[in-house]
């Protein structure tokens, strides 16, 4: 059962009024990954600097799989991107963190390169100003000591090297070395990673078989899926083995106990979107919170969302939240779905949940066919600030 539904919002055409001052802006709160909201997040450092961005950890492919094998961590990689797309002011540690390693340099090079830039006479790691290039120099210094004998450094990104660093250095926590370089780089917002737990995605697919690990999951670094997916599930490693316990800790539970409107936002459906609801509170937390919860569909093609329309999306993720909760909970979970007419929306299955649809222009003829990072970034201001 429901509480009571929240009123649709009517959005209307973008407001023209200046923002108010950033630094008093509201706090909306992110479920993502990847690099799909790295447009808006720009975007809205222009009006908040009280985004919150909780990313996923569960990356298994790319830079973070050699980091996760060697020391038995989360990925640091979608931690990296939204970091550095709500950082202003710091284009040299953008630009550093940003580097990889050359695919195809022979590891003794590539092991002189990492010298030099823990040592500051790299030419990218000189132009880092102090005291951020200190902090820059301390972390790769101790990647250095850590780094296992033969470890792979071809295609390592440099800011992956940076965050392992500060996760081992602060027995395995990402928080000292985010709140770090979010203080020097001036990143205006909060990301954390939704759990800090060493675990991996697998899906069950509709034909009964089953996929374990994100980087097969995503059309990027294996083909894309034939078969629609049916369940996705945290597993303990590649193989496949059960996962122990895996719940969020307090202090992401009072960053969504907190948010002015939690949003799931377009992104790979699965891997970015619904692997962030699967850790323990993650549903309890954000029904217990009073504010609009609001979906955005992608627009774009989702390799991962075959077969599966903006609705039966929508339907899933309040599936995913309720299910966090004790049986026969009067809560809501997921309140509104944030649509463009271009998304195609059917509003009767939804209606049934108490689920409502908010329309809105959210596509440009510039942006077509994928949604426009000013007009989504108006919508949300307003959904988290509704007027009288």
């Amino acid at each position: 059962m429901r509480t009571t539904a929240l009123p649709v919002p009517r959005l209307g055409a973008p407001s023209p009024s200046p923002a108010p001052a950033p630094a008093r802006g509201p706090r909306i709160l992110f479920f993502s990954g990847g690099t799909a909201l790295r447009g808006l997040s720009r975007r809205l450092i222009r009006h908040t600097h009280n985004s919150v961005h909780l990313v996923t950890p569960f990356d298994s492919g790319g830079s973070s799989a050699a980091l996760r094998q060697a020391f038995a961590m989360p990925a640091p990689g979608d931690l990296r991107n939204r970091l550095m797309a709500l950082a202003e002011g710091a284009p040299d540690v953008i630009e550093l963190f940003a580097t990889r390693l050359p695919k195809g340099a022979d590891p003794a090079g590539l092991d002189a390169e990492l010298a030099e830039l823990a040592a500051g006479t790299h030419p990218l790691a000189a132009r880092v100003p102090e005291p951020l290039g200190g902090v820059v120099r301390h972390y790769l210094g101790v990647f250095m000591e850590r780094m296992p004998r033969g470890f792979d450094l071809r295609g390592a990104s440099v800011g992956n090297l940076i965050l392992t660093a500060g996760y081992l250095e602060a027995d395995r926590s990402f928080g000292p070395v985010v709140f770090t370089f979010s203080h020097l780089a001036g990143v205006r917002g909060t990301v954390l990673p939704t759990v800090e737990a060493d675990l991996h995605l697998a899906a069950e697919l509709a034909d009964g078989s089953e996929i374990v690990g994100q980087h097969l999951l995503t059309g990027k670094q294996a083909p894309p899926l034939r078969t629609p997916i049916r369940r996705l599930r945290l597993v303990a490693d590649l193989q496949g083995r059960p996962a122990p316990p895996c719940a969020i800790d307090a202090t992401v539970r009072r960053l969504i106990a907190g948010a002015e409107l939690i949003v799931l936002p377009m992104g790979s459906f699965y891997t970015s979107i619904m692997a962030n609801l699967l850790p323990g509170g993650v549903g309890r937390a954000v029904a217990a919170n009073p504010c609009p919860k609001v979906f955005v569909p992608n627009l774009g093609h989702d390799p991962e969302a075959l077969g599966l329309t903006p609705t039966a999306q929508a339907l899933l993720l309040d599936d995913a939240l309720r299910a966090d909760l004790p049986p026969g909970a009067r809560a809501r979970a997921l309140d509104f779905v944030l649509a463009a007419p271009e998304h195609g929306v059917d509003p009767g299955p939804l209606a049934a949940r108490g689920i409502a649809v908010c329309p809105a222009e959210l596509v440009t003829p510039a942006s077509a066919p994928l949604i426009d990072d000013a007009l989504l970034a108006d919508a949300l201001l307003r959904l988290a600030a509704p007027g009288p």
